[in-house]
């Protein structure tokens, strides 16, 4: 399996201190489709599909802007909200209310004029059906739909047949369910007139200012996320193709391949002097050299958050808890050597800005006069320097690996007391 992966980090694509928003943009166009994800903090399928849609597909016509967080404290504690239902706040929303801002720049990019439809993603209880058929699937489930708010809007308003278009799609899905009882339909809520708490969604605020918007809603009853992220993403392709928007994804849309991508957690650097591979890396890692404030984190999955909790800092990647970093405070030197020479598998090597390198046999740091070398694991008959001195795997005690494998450990570079920088060694 082929991935196509674009490495982006965070901190660039903020569109402001709270929404980040991704652009996939080709200039001759203005038809825009704009989706969104993480309104409910415990409703993965929508923003791990959002994430890989930003990592993995290539839009080569027209654009698609991606914002795969919106609600990115709840969804790092996995809660609906924190704050109360994000989703209820579109008609008002109090002076003091803490998601007052993120409603405010949310509503901003919904009417810009470029936004030529908008889909909000979502997981839904059960699976909906016209009819009662059990308390799982009946009228009032949510999941396994496209949801409308009303059947039109304006007659010269481009995709603003809701109705049709969501029927379109939900048949093109029907076409490739991975069980017969995944089956989808057509939602429509009639909010003007039947539905009160609808009225105060982002959809229905969209809807009033005559911009199409459509929920996608798949099933929490689904067995697992990769099932819902493939619906999610069947759902996707379906409007993108109505807009006639043109996309390229070097990975076939299968359940398979979906949960392969759903377990790389991508990289998370540290000050720029930091790389830590997320994908197989331990539930806690100690004495992580960095600033005692202002650290810079930086991550290649657009889920990616670190939260600080008693002095101590947690990584995530969506609501799932990656690993645990446990610092130890440095003041980071100005004084570092650029090169850093090394003998790997036996041959010389000048490397510049490395912060991984990989390893079949043996490796070995040469000696400098700048820098000090620490190598975590690894326990000197002498304490001090550890540069000249060929190590292989087997001189590394497991405890200080990175990696659940025990393939990976840290390599540090100091001058005097003060951190430079620090490289991850993958023995091969």
């Amino acid at each position: 399996m082929k991935i196509l992966g674009v490495i982006f980090f965070i901190l660039t694509l903020q569109l402001s201190a709270n929404i980040q928003l991704i652009k996939k943009e080709n200039s001759d166009s203005n038809t825009t489709l704009l989706v969104i994800a993480g309104i409910h903090g415990n409703e993965p399928g929508g923003y791990f599909s959002a994430s890989i849609l930003a990592k993995y597909y290539e839009i080569t016509s027209k654009n698609l802007w991606i914002i795969p967080n919106l609600n990115e404290e709840s969804i790092v504690r996995n809660r609906r909200g924190i704050y109360g239902d994000m989703n209820r706040k579109f008609a008002v929303v109090k002076e003091r209310d803490k998601d007052k801002e993120i409603i405010e720049e949310i509503k901003q990019i919904i009417l810009e004029k470029k936004v030529s439809l908008v889909l909000n993603l979502h997981d839904g209880h059960g699976f909906y059906r016209k009819h009662y058929k059990g308390t799982v699937f009946n009228p009032n489930a949510w999941g396994q739909t496209c949801v409308i708010d009303q059947c039109n809007l304006k007659q010269d308003q481009p995709f603003g047949n809701l109705n049709n278009i969501a029927l379109t799609v939900k048949d093109n899905i029907n076409k490739k369910l991975l069980k017969e009882h995944h089956i989808f339909d057509v939602k429509n809520t009639n909010t003007k007139y039947d539905d009160e708490a609808m009225q105060l969604s982002l959809t229905y605020f969209a809807v009033t200012n005559n911009k199409p918007a459509f929920a996608i809603e798949t099933s929490k009853n689904l067995s697992n996320l990769s099932e819902k992220v493939f619906y999610q993403l069947l759902a996707i392709e379906e409007y993108m193709k109505i807009m006639k928007i043109d996309f390229i994804r070097n990975f076939d849309l299968t359940e398979k391949n979906i949960g392969n991508i759903l377990k790389d957690y991508g990289t998370l650097r540290i000050n720029r002097n930091i790389s830590l591979d997320l994908t197989n890396i331990k539930k806690s890692l100690s004495y992580i050299p960095i600033k005692s404030k202002d650290n810079l984190f930086e991550f290649s999955h657009p889920l990616g958050k670190v939260r600080k909790i008693r002095g101590k800092y947690s990584v995530f990647i969506g609501n799932k808890h990656i690993t645990t970093l446990k610092p130890q405070y440095f003041k980071m030197s100005q004084n570092c050597q650029e090169k850093i020479d090394f003998v790997i598998d036996k041959k010389g090597k000048s490397l510049t800005n490395t912060l991984n390198i990989n390893v079949i046999a043996d490796f070995k740091v040469i000696k400098s006069k700048k820098q000090r070398v620490n190598i975590i694991g690894y326990r000197p008959r002498v304490p001090g320097d550890e540069s000249n001195v060929t190590i292989s795997l087997s001189n590394l005690n497991k405890k200080y690996s990175v990696d659940k494998a025990h393939k990976v450990y840290r390599v540090e570079f100091y001058n005097k007391d003060e951190f430079c920088s620090m490289v991850t060694v993958h023995f091969k």
